[in-house]
């Protein structure tokens, strides 16, 4: 081994990070809660789809912890007999992809804009449109409004009124103002217009953001059953939330259960019991999947709306 080896070595071995004592215990604790917390959060989960999978005296009294008990799929039999859940999942899937699109398309048009102080006035409309966050006109203006434009039981009542939200647009207002001048400064001296600077420059850096809001958005309608039950009609055009709901009413009130026995009403109880614990897999299962697809991205973006710009 040489002296410069040696000497080398000498200096990587007083720069490597030595933990102390106190440090070590910080993590110890850190990484425990951490472990805590996450074993609070998963083990609902895996007792959640333990019960879908058990059977219904099972469920019904309680036996099902973390593994499911007498093995059986008869509950989402249950909900996959019902002739309109396929549509359902059409249906949501439909308004979750074309309303994402949307969303994702009018947040970066009104976003880029804003971002640039060099617009006059870029300050007074975002004012207004922060007005827009703290008053509104509520639930019967905004059913009146839906109805004078003729979108009452129509697709688009369920994508347009919420087209955009005024807080994800902050969002990614914020993302594009850090991005730095000198690069739009770069594009105009070389030619670039601002539509060309806005797709080939600003959304490609934005894909983070993008990703982040996406999810969002997604989240919002896959889960959204309000503004189908004030706006639809049609069994044809309800999104699955809405279905789920139908089957669960639908079995809660069975009208010739009240008429039979103690045992048959025990029965339809503890179906009622097990389908709950189905249609909680059932709505929720796309979203899980699609999550990790943009992990990577969310835990860059979520922070963006803290950075001051």
């Amino acid at each position: 081994m040489t002296a410069k080896t040696v000497t080398a070595a000498k200096r990587a071995a007083n720069n490597t990070i030595r933990i102390s004592a106190g440090d070590k215990a910080y993590y110890t604790v850190v990484y425990s809660l951490l472990g805590l917390f996450t074993l609070l959060i998963i083990m609902p989960l895996i007792n959640v789809v333990a019960n879908s999978f058990s059977s219904q005296d099972a469920v019904a009294f309680g036996w099902v912890t973390f593994w499911p008990v007498d093995f059986t799929f008869k509950g989402y039999n249950a909900v996959f007999a019902y002739k309109g859940i396929w549509t359902a999942y059409g249906n949501t899937f439909f308004y979750a992809i074309v309303g994402t699109i949307l969303n994702l398309s009018m947040t970066m048009i009104c976003a880029y804009p804003l971002a640039r102080k060099s617009i006059p006035g870029h300050g007074f409309i975002t004012g207004l449109f922060m007005f827009t966050m703290f008053f509104g006109g509520g639930t019967i203006p905004n059913y009146i409004l839906v109805r004078g434009l003729g979108m009452i039981n129509s697709r688009t009542s369920m994508i347009i009124p919420g087209a955009m939200s005024v807080y994800n647009m902050i969002i990614a207002r914020t993302f594009i103002n850090n991005i730095p001048s000198e690069l739009e400064e770069a594009a105009k001296i070389d030619g670039c217009s601002d539509f060309k600077y806005f797709f080939n420059m600003v959304l490609p850096l934005s894909g983070t953001v993008m990703a982040v809001l996406a999810l969002y958005y997604a989240v919002g309608h896959w889960n959204d059953y309000f503004t189908a039950f004030l706006y639809l009609k049609d069994q044809e055009k309800m999104p699955l939330q809405m279905v789920l709901r139908a089957i669960l009413i639908k079995n809660s009130f069975n009208t010739e259960a009240l008429a039979s026995s103690a045992q048959e009403l025990l029965y339809n109880q503890s179906l009622q019991d097990l389908l709950k614990y189905c249609f909680i897999v059932v709505s929720t299962l796309p979203i899980l999947v699609l999550y990790p697809f943009v992990k990577k991205y969310f835990v860059k973006g979520v922070m963006i709306g803290a950075v001051k710009g």
